[in-house]
């Protein structure tokens, strides 16, 4: 199943999720190796170049990801979550998908501002433009500040996210996670089918 139904998620929206989310993580290592731990000046070069072609394909995929949001039905939520629970999933949701875009878009804006006119050449292929900002020590300062707030904010929320999916999963056995893990109907049907087959589900036959 591609597309979403009432019972959960379809692979599409799934493939984004995990697509998005693994380059975010590949991003946030990239950014610690590059600012925190010394290396070689080479190195550094070819792993900012990494880190800018990695971040405008998450760019692009989180784009894509919030539109298919848009004009995608949503599941409804597991019956067992609460008013409160139901609009902080939906909260923390809908800012994952702002901080998804809004931290590559940081990124963007501190290479277009930076003195040193660096082009970005994503994996080789192409370069990039730079957005058509005024370049300046402040501005590069600013938006390099700008870039890693909402680059430690995203982390605490996927890191949030993460936990209270593990949490539904581990502690109140509910499909919260699953959701995420397998298209809606196929997982549907395979609930059914072991809930009809009595060896599976535990019963004895009369």
């Amino acid at each position: 199943m591609l597309r979403n139904d009432r019972a959960g998620f379809g692979w599409i929206a799934i493939s984004l999720h995990w697509t998005v989310a693994g380059l975010i993580l590949a991003l946030l290592a990239l950014g610690f190796v590059m600012r925190r731990v010394p290396i070689d000046p080479a190195l550094q070069f070819s792993l900012y170049q990494w880190h800018k072609s990695v971040g405008f394909t998450a760019l692009g995929l989180a784009a894509v990801r919030t539109v298919w949001h848009v004009i995608e039905r949503q599941p409804e939520p597991p019956q067992d979550l609460n008013a409160l629970e139901r609009r902080a999933a939906g909260f923390t949701h809908i800012l994952l998908l702002v901080l998804a875009l809004a931290v590559p878009l940081a990124g963007w804006c501190v290479a277009s501002t930076s003195t040193l006119n660096i082009p970005s050449f994503y994996f080789n292929w192409f370069v990039i433009p730079h957005l058509p900002m005024m370049k300046s020590a402040p501005a590069e300062a600013f938006w390099t500040l700008v870039h890693m707030t909402l680059a430690y904010l995203l982390l605490a929320f996927v890191a949030l996210h993460a936990s209270a999916a593990l949490y539904h999963h581990f502690a109140r056995h509910d499909d919260v996670l699953a959701r995420m893990l397998s298209a809606g109907s196929s997982r549907r049907h395979r609930s059914h089918a072991t809930a009809a087959d009595p060896m599976i589900a535990g019963r004895k036959e009369p």
